[in-house]
């Protein structure tokens, strides 16, 4: 048996663990990505998929399947209930359709984050550093002293 204070050292380690700020980012990234997910998903399937559902002619790639006895059925459904094994390779397609379509949105959302990023650094890069208007040197802000020619700023 654990004793009691082995239970509540468990408990403060444990707490001390999950209040950490990478575990809280984690948990904030899972229910964010999520959530991005749910909209992704919408996205493929209620304006990709009808389009190119439209660009082929109406396919739809979640009803393609192969029944593995080799005999012709209308749709899944069917095979299913007359016992066949199926091979559902559109659901497969619309899966992988799905992630490559994720996959671009999210390079695309953080090429954005990024672009926004360099553009605030390349504002902080264009503010001079400050010099000393006797020698000219570069110093460091708030200075009092120059170190290079000790004048007074």
């Amino acid at each position: 048996m654990i004793s009691t204070k082995k239970a509540e050292k468990l408990g403060k380690d444990f707490l001390a663990f999950a209040m950490k700020g990478n575990v809280m980012d984690l948990a904030v990234g899972v229910m964010i990505g999520g959530a991005f997910g749910k909209i992704v998903s919408s996205l493929v399937s209620d304006v990709v998929m009808p389009l190119i559902s439209l660009l082929t002619g109406g396919i739809d790639l979640t009803g393609m399947f192969l029944a593995l006895d080799f005999k012709a059925y209308p749709n899944i459904e069917a095979a299913k209930a007359a016992g066949a094994a199926t091979l559902n390779y559109g659901s497969f397609l619309q899966t992988v359709l799905d992630f490559l379509i994720i996959a671009v949105c999210i390079f695309l959302f953080l090429r954005v984050i990024n672009n926004l990023f360099k553009k605030k650094e390349a504002a902080k890069a264009e503010i001079p550093a400050p010099t000393c208007p006797h020698c000219k040197m570069e110093i460091k802000e708030g200075a009092d002293r120059c170190p290079y020619c000790t004048s007074e700023l």
